[in-house]
């Protein structure tokens, strides 16, 4: 396999988003650090390849094209909006150092409020369509109806807030909803902070960016928390029976139907996915054979927050999918400065592709 055979893949590919009303777009290599921290925060820095430029400050080597393509759209485009896009992505690989740190993708994003659910099933059709050729199989779920569930928690904001920002780390997503259900007991060293009449008396010399007044509210905000009753075992229950959700989507929409009647704030989430199920059956979808897992892309898809997707390999469960996308409404009021417009897509890997030729050949 060549870069070069990978390039006219990935050319083929938005020759055909093309063909469905794409407009090509490119994105600088170098992008903005600044940005990039302010959407997944320091973690970033593990994954990226961070430099510094003595005129324009902090920057990374670009991991993605979803963010500079809806920083672009924010500024500058008009509604609705379809792109297509390719070039080289870079991801650091410490974890797994046989992966590629430096790979190709291709990509198609639509922004049209009018339809999502009808977006979703046209991006994911089309996702299917061009991907026919290697067998691969697909796999979709909804980040949204995990958000509706835990905005339905008989809780404060606070801990609302905090669970929603940590879908995406299901290990700290665990601890914090067993510390609220009251599992798991509160540590000692705490207990004492939160007891102490004047923490800050025995406080030591004040060092680091926290100022006094931002340590002192955060004492009050623990306070508050250790004063809240515990998530009731129901709930809780409820948390983990839907994240448990995977099957064919028919029966996952019948499962969650049923998980309605105990938590009705799940029901716009669930609508929308009934509509989204009716749309890609319109556009030629097997959804009677269609997998659902309520959890799917809670690990690497940070900042989708309604419909995921993605396509493996299931002859080489070594390789990452092949192809991943979703909806990501969220992420534009992010970069929009308060402004949202609807927007959903995808990213297919050329070379994954072609490793798996290889394989059949």
């Amino acid at each position: 396999m060549s870069r070069a055979e990978a390039r006219d893949l990935a050319a083929r590919f938005c020759a055909a988003f093309e063909t469905a009303g794409a407009v090509p777009v490119d994105c600088d290599i170098l992008q903005s650090a600044e940005t990039l921290l302010d959407l997944y925060g320091e973690d970033i820095r593990s994954r990226a390849y961070v430099t510094q430029d003595p005129a324009l400050g902090e920057r990374m080597l670009r991991p993605d094209f979803t963010v500079p393509v809806v920083e672009a759209h924010m500024r500058d485009g008009a509604e609705p909006a379809r792109y297509t896009y390719a070039g080289e992505v870079f991801r650091r690989q410490e974890d797994d150092p046989e992966r590629a740190p430096e790979y190709i993708q291709a990509g198609y994003e639509i922004f049209d409020g009018r339809d999502a659910e009808d977006a979703d099933a046209a991006v994911f059709a089309r996702f299917a369509e061009l991907l026919s050729e290697w067998e691969l199989t697909p796999a979709t779920g909804d980040i949204g109806i995990l958000s509706a569930a835990i905005r339905g928690l008989e809780t404060s904001e606070r801990r609302r807030s905090a669970l929603l920002r940590h879908i995406w780390r299901p290990r700290r997503f665990r601890a914090l909803l067993d510390r609220y259900a009251g599992r798991t007991p509160v540590p000692a060293t705490r207990t004492a902070l939160l007891e102490a009449a004047n923490p800050m008396a025995a406080a030591g010399p004040m060092i680091g960016r926290r100022t006094e007044a931002e340590i002192r509210d955060r004492l009050v905000a623990l306070r508050e928390d250790a004063a809240e009753p515990p998530l009731s075992d129901g709930q809780v229950d409820l948390i983990e029976t839907l994240l448990k959700v995977s099957e064919t989507c028919p029966y996952a929409l019948q499962h969650l139907r049923d998980m309605e009647v105990d938590l009705p704030a799940l029901r716009p989430a669930v609508d929308r996915f009934a509509r989204r199920c009716d749309r890609l059956a319109a556009q030629g979808v097997d959804v009677d054979t269609l997998d659902f897992e309520a959890s799917y892309g809670r690990t690497s898809m940070e900042y989708y927050d309604g419909f995921v997707f993605g396509f493996s390999a299931v002859r080489r469960p070594d390789l990452p999918p092949v192809a991943t996308g979703g909806r990501y409404d969220a992420l534009t009021a992010r970069l929009g400065q308060g402004r949202t417009l609807p927007a959903v897509g995808g990213v297919i890997r050329p070379d994954l592709l072609l490793a798996l030729t290889e394989d059949r050949a």
